[in-house]
């Protein structure tokens, strides 16, 4: 049975705006998370996505499928490993995200590719890298980030840390990093000829995302209390606020200038209150702040502040964030194959890419650099 997001094989035609990745060739070994989101960035800037399915996959479906040509191979038997070395002969990177071990097993390791194509970049994304004592551990995005310091940072004091969806593990500290690795690699070979394996952990990368916080603390000015901090929630200046309807703002108004913005806008008069960070009053600060965002709704408030500087913006649902006439006009978000979802980021002034394509099926006798 095809995948659900999978159509009939159709020829690949030129596009008018290929983008800055054209002519790039990436094999990806199909598995879920940060590998398949890693490759789908390389798709939506151009390059030229093979996803290896296997013949028979019990696993959840794959969202990041849009822009890929999706090809099955049995890769427990040797023509399907094959198959795949040929692929890997005339590509430029490899994606993997299975657990330490499982592709050298498969016979599709570092080394085997390598020896068929040296000039390889062979990317490998885990939670917990390639080494050391959890690297054959199970686990998902809020286990990785839990050991980093930066699960424990998130959530409300005298609560529970508050996962923050899987977006600091799986694709900030993931797939981010991993196409950071690969590109560098590939500029690397530019040089040298030479390919190279990457160990992206999403482990190291929401450490890595972490630095400021590091920062914060190595000067004393971090506590590991949780919301007692000036970004964490704890500064009633950058929070979010109920409004009378139920709904939500969000004040982000660090600076002075910003500050007094929001302090207008909210009809308050800095005399009458304590000093911005003064942090032992902050929760009479506070107190003011909600007292004035809970007298209207949220909608009000978004109109008030609209034209002005105290970074004061609504908190949007999906289904809201969809119809904002901001997001409309810059065209971030797109609706492919029937589901809305964020356009292809960053933009590029000379190589613009095309809008992504949900992704179509081919046999690998189809793949046309096998031969090349």
């Amino acid at each position: 049975m095809k995948p659900k997001s999978a159509q009939e094989s159709t020829p690949v035609e030129p596009q008018p705006n290929p983008g800055p990745l054209q002519g790039l060739r990436v094999v990806e070994l199909a598995g879920l998370g940060p590998a398949p989101h890693a490759a789908m960035l390389l798709a939506d800037l151009g390059a030229d996505v093979i996803r290896v399915e296997r013949l028979t996959s019990n696993q959840l479906p794959e969202p990041c499928m849009r822009g890929k040509r999706v090809t099955h191979m049995d890769l427990k038997c040797p023509a399907g490993i094959t198959k795949v070395l040929e692929l890997v002969r005339g590509a430029d990177i490899l994606v993997e995200g299975f657990r330490p071990g499982v592709a050298e097993r498969l016979g599709l390791g570092p080394d085997v590719c390598l020896s068929h194509n040296p000039r390889l970049v062979y990317g490998r994304m885990t939670g917990w890298g390639q080494d050391g004592p959890l690297a054959q551990r199970a686990g998902h995005d809020i286990n990785y980030i839990s050991l980093t310091g930066a699960l424990h940072a998130m959530g409300r004091k005298g609560e529970p840390p508050a996962p923050p969806l899987n977006l600091v593990g799986d694709y900030g500290g993931g797939s981010m990093f991993l196409v950071t690795g690969l590109l560098a690699a590939l500029f690397y070979r530019t040089r040298t000829g030479q390919g190279q394996v990457i160990d992206a952990a999403m482990l190291d990368g929401a450490t890595m995302l972490s630095h400021m916080f590091w920062g914060f603390r190595g000067l004393g000015l971090w506590s590991d209390s949780r919301a007692d901090n000036l970004l964490d929630g704890g500064a009633p200046f950058y929070d979010t606020y109920a409004c009378s309807d139920g709904r939500y703002v969000a004040v982000g108004a660090l600076e002075p200038q910003f500050y007094q913005a929001l302090l207008s806008g909210l009809g308050l008069n800095s005399h009458d209150l304590p000093d911005q960070h003064d942090k032992a009053r902050w929760p009479e600060l506070r107190a003011h702040f909600q007292r004035c965002f809970g007298s209207q709704t949220r909608d009000h408030w978004s109109r008030l502040f609209a034209e002005t500087d105290a970074c004061v913006t609504p908190v949007l649902t999906f289904a809201e964030a969809a119809e904002h006439p901001h997001i409309k006009a810059r065209g971030t978000l797109i609706e492919l194959g029937g589901t809305v979802q964020g356009a292809t980021a960053p933009r590029f002034s000379q190589s613009r890419a095309n809008v992504p394509r949900p992704a179509t099926t081919h046999l690998s006798s189809e793949i046309d650099w096998l031969s090349s």
